[in-house]
């Protein structure tokens, strides 16, 4: 069985889309539509698949949606797209709202196709190791979790689409670049209860915020950090944090830069008098743990590992690995940061 994708809106990130499900066994690309039929007919001639004249002719010849078009739009072109009886991919995020959001999961349910939402970062082997370290008690009881997402935009990055920055169709540096990660952390550490939080405009004509921190109450009693901008020149890598009482955890984009655990806490014995006698397997320092990557930090792979999974998961009639109601969770920690930074920073509940 072949599973035949169209792709909706051929911007930067539809290219990733083809060239990762052009190499997922089982998968096919079978056109690909823009509103902007120039655009189309650039993607069609680089990629040599079809376009579409129309978004209706599109659905007439898959089986499966791509939605990657401006944020805002998510939930309505993916409603469409269920409503067509084709299962849904949406970019991040599932939409810039949460009731557009959560219609899109019921009408997917509804017409019972699969819903997924691009967040190609837990395909991550560092990430998933951690999710699961986490979620073990490998780690120790969760203190603290942490996501570090310090990049920088030009004017000009904000200026090359009248979407860029906007609420309705974009969001800002939490919406737009910082929510991989602030799913990552609220996955690993188990959810969020409430956030405190600011979100600012520092340095750039728009109309959301490229500046914002939060401080988080996670579900199981831990701590942590959001901190969010594009103003930060010249851009730092993104990072995660969790620290447990057994030990701790760094990844820095992608890639493991440090996962310490104490020997004797975990059962090794490896202390004797209080000073440790031999290295512990379960230590691995920055210089070690850059070693053991696995390829999975690639630009380009996560997506293709989620594409894979989800065309699996159509095979297979089975639920992807992140489902639509998953999705939710992300969207609903940012726009609770939204809605306690325009209430002075008091704290608000995420439901």
């Amino acid at each position: 069985m072949n599973v035949r994708y169209g792709i909706v809106g051929c911007g930067a990130i539809h290219n990733v889309h083809i060239e990762s499900l052009r190499k997922i066994e089982g998968a096919a690309v079978s056109g690909v539509y823009d509103v902007d039929r120039a655009k189309a007919c650039e993607s069609s001639d680089k990629h040599g698949v079809p376009w579409a004249p129309s978004i209706e002719d599109l659905f007439d010849r898959c089986d499966a949606v791509c939605v990657c078009v401006p944020s805002g739009m998510h939930a309505k072109l993916g409603t469409q797209a269920a409503n067509a009886g084709k299962h849904v991919i949406v970019e991040k995020p599932i939409d810039v709202y949460l009731e557009p959001a959560r219609a899109l999961v019921d009408r997917c349910a509804k017409q019972g196709v699969k819903l997924t939402c691009i967040s190609q970062h837990r395909f991550s082997s560092a990430i998933r190791r951690l999710h699961d370290a986490a979620g073990s008690g490998e780690l120790g009881k969760l203190l603290q979790g942490d996501a570090y997402v310090k990049w920088y935009r030009t004017q000009a990055y904000y200026d090359s689409g009248d979407w860029r920055g906007t609420r309705g169709l974009d969001g800002g540096c939490l919406m737009n670049q910082t929510i991989h990660y602030i799913d990552m952390i609220q996955w690993i550490m188990g959810g969020v209860r409430a956030v405190q939080g600011q979100a600012r405009t520092l340095t750039h004509d728009i109309e959301c915020e490229d500046s914002a921190a939060a401080i988080v109450e996670f579900r199981n009693g831990a701590s942590g950090i959001i901190q969010s901008s594009t103003s930060f020149y010249p851009g730092f890598t993104e990072r995660l944090e969790v620290h447990g009482e057994h030990g701790s955890v760094v990844i820095d984009g992608d890639r493991t830069k440090l996962w310490q655990i104490d020997p004797e806490a975990a059962g090794q014995g490896l202390y004797g008098g209080g000073v440790m006698q031999q290295p512990a397997p379960n230590i691995r320092l920055a210089a070690q743990a850059e070693s053991d990557d696995d390829g999975t930090s690639e630009w380009g792979e996560q997506h293709r590992l989620q594409l894979e999974d989800f065309t699996q998961a159509i095979i297979d009639d089975r639920e992807p690995f992140l489902t639509g109601t998953m999705a939710l969770e992300p969207l609903k920690v940012i726009l609770a940061i939204y809605e306690s930074s325009a209430n002075g920073g008091r704290r608000v509940e995420v439901s």
